[in-house]
């Protein structure tokens, strides 16, 4: 018997009113979401993030959310209200910010923070929640968890940072986590620790992810699913380890402009040409 989606969007559409015009951010996006690493690559501008932030109920005016399906676990989020999505948010659905300097309050240290994150959806004491911030801090590899609880965000390399704030949105053991460039402002080395621990942490506890990039490369060896995203519209959808062989030009574009680590090729990397006809097409 096959396992009901965590997640289902049908027909997802996010339009903002703006002084201009409207500005159709997303327009018609389908997917769902299973307990699998899904990838959700595109330029900047594609609607990738819109879409993240939609799942959660995070667009506030002038932004409007409409679709004929988001679901879940059986709950509508369209219909439901805000009484009901802050049980959602962070306690079963959290998502993790592209750059951690702007996510964690400057004026309180880490520790407290992830503590409240804690509290705030497990009623629990202030000594158990400390127990379970400083032992979240040890699962996403901070060696010394006790200093870095009593830190503040400014006194933690940006790595660090990013292994903060995945702490504090896994905390309540939500089922789906929702990951807005996590490794983007990482070096290379950090950001592969960074990508190991939310691969055990997905994997052991049977968890969905959502992981927004622009890295084909990255996305392609860590997600098992991938959505390519352009103006808006979902392109194609490919298993992961099959990105290379992407049939939609593109994503066959995308594919030629990453730059080749062993060389031997073209001295200038290709220009990606795109075709109008593909913002108003789409899957």
């Amino acid at each position: 018997m096959t396992e009901a989606p965590l997640l289902v969007v049908e027909n997802l559409r996010v339009d903002f009113a703006t002084p201009k015009g409207l500005v159709e951010a997303v327009r018609g996006v389908t997917f769902s979401l299973g307990r699998e690493k899904l990838g959700i690559v595109g330029e900047s501008g594609s609607g990738k993030s819109v879409t993240g932030r939609s799942i959660l109920k995070l667009i506030r005016p002038p932004g409007r959310v409409r679709a004929e399906r988001l679901e879940f676990d059986g709950i509508d989020l369209i219909s439901a209200n805000e009484r009901v999505m802050r049980t959602i948010r962070g306690e079963r659905i959290s998502m993790v910010m592209q750059d951690p300097k702007f996510s964690l309050n400057p004026v309180m240290t880490v520790g407290t923070q992830i503590a409240e994150a804690y509290r705030i959806h497990a009623g629990t004491s202030a000594a158990e929640a400390k127990r379970r911030a400083l032992e979240m801090l040890a699962t996403v590899r901070i060696r010394d968890p006790e200093r870095v609880y009593r830190a503040y965000p400014h006194e933690v390399s940006g790595g660090m940072g990013q292994r903060i704030m995945i702490a504090m949105m896994l905390i309540p053991d939500p089922d789906i986590l929702i990951a807005d460039e996590p490794t983007s402002a990482l070096d290379v080395t950090v950001q592969l620790q960074v990508l190991a621990i939310m691969d055990d942490l997905v994997t052991q506890r049977g968890m969905g992810l959502i992981f927004i990039s622009h890295d084909l490369s990255l996305v392609a060896s860590f997600c098992d699913r991938v959505l390519i995203m352009y103006g808006g519209r979902i392109m194609e959808v490919c298993e992961a380890s099959k990105l290379a062989e992407a049939r939609h030009p593109y994503t066959q574009g995308l594919l030629h402009c990453l730059p080749r680590v062993e060389g031997g090729g073209a001295a200038d990397l290709p220009i990606l040409t795109r075709d109008p006809a593909w913002f108003e097409q789409g899957m």
